[in-house]
């Protein structure tokens, strides 16, 4: 979550009177992630997550996030839907951005996850997988493999400025990744994203799946494989307690199932998440507007991981 587009309290007003959710009491800009302008909105009748869609999000997208959401929602899993106004439209304009207000999941985003933690987060994206094996709507990921190639291109001449050799470093390993990529695997709709701070959670409780707009139609182990590198290291790239990352593993097999075939893709599949999220990072890093109110992510946690990943082949036996 973010902050680019600023809004003021009038146009949140009548925004909200479209609504039957009560007066506006506060709003307050969410500065963590990337992607979107987000604000968490109080009213007299409840708390709600008021979303704007920035530049990277295709307003022609947003149908099929909402109905894989609703998908979801009525499988039983923990995720916030978007909320229709009076005459039953839930996608709106305001600030000139596509917008959206969402329901309010309880609970917290970790920063170091427990192993009993990982294992719970591992079975809600095994609960995810299964309510979704025969979802319809298909969307191409707008971030995968396919989309390395140019993306790379478009950050080389900035990534010596993160680190030197930086540019060197990243081709030689994006190659060896496209050699290598696992295409015949299973495909599915994804979430492609389920970072720990896009999972809620109450002790060891998942209660919230949120963020889901790189939601896509993609290899369903590479989602597994982007859940690993995110869970099973700390903030910086460093691995945490191995027993994270096992534990991770165990939650999704023992809800959906793994094949041999996708287990022995996982240590390619979580390389080529450390691209994505390396060069993506890199691209916000060096292009992110000054006065926005945004965390900027460092893009050398992620060739840590990558690096990591190189050299432990048997991390998923």
């Amino acid at each position: 979550m973010a902050v680019y587009t600023q809004v003021s309290a009038e146009a949140l007003g009548a925004f909200l009177a479209r609504y039957d959710v009560g007066a506006l009491v506060s709003a307050k800009g969410i500065a963590e992630g990337v992607e979107n302008s987000n604000y968490l909105v109080d009213t007299t009748q409840g708390r709600f997550i008021l979303t704007l869609y920035e530049k990277r999000v295709d307003a022609g997208d947003l149908p099929f996030f909402f109905a894989m959401i609703d998908r979801l929602a009525d499988a039983g899993n923990p995720v916030p839907r978007a909320l229709p106004d009076r005459t039953g439209t839930v996608i709106q304009t305001l600030e000139g951005r596509p917008a959206c207000l969402i329901e309010f999941l309880s609970g917290v985003s970790l920063s170091q996850p427990t192993p009993a933690q990982a294992r719970a987060g591992g079975a809600a994206m095994a609960r995810m997988h299964a309510a979704l094996t025969d979802f319809a709507p298909t969307r191409p990921n707008s971030m995968g493999v396919e989309a390395w190639p140019q993306l790379f291109e478009q950050c080389a001449s900035g990534l010596d400025s993160i680190q030197p050799g930086l540019r060197d470093r990243v081709g030689s390993a994006l190659g060896r990744i496209l050699a290598a990529w696992p295409h015949q695997l299973p495909t599915g709709a994804i979430h492609a994203d389920l970072f720990p701070d896009n999972v809620l959670m109450l002790g060891d409780e998942v209660t919230g799946l949120i963020d889901f707009y790189f939601a896509c139609t993609d290899v369903r182990a590479y989602d597994l494989a982007v859940m690993h590198s995110a869970w099973s290291f700390d903030g910086t790239g460093t691995p945490l307690d191995p027993a994270v990352g096992r534990a991770l593993l165990a939650g999704y097999e023992a809800g959906f199932g793994l094949s041999a075939e996708e287990r022995a893709a996982l240590p390619v599949l979580a390389e080529g998440a450390c691209i994505r999220f390396l060069l993506t990072r890199a691209w916000d890093w060096i292009n992110t507007p000054a006065d926005a109110l945004v965390t900027r992510k460092d893009p050398l946690a992620y060739l840590r991981r990558l690096d990591w990943y190189k050299n432990n082949r048997n991390a998923f036996a």
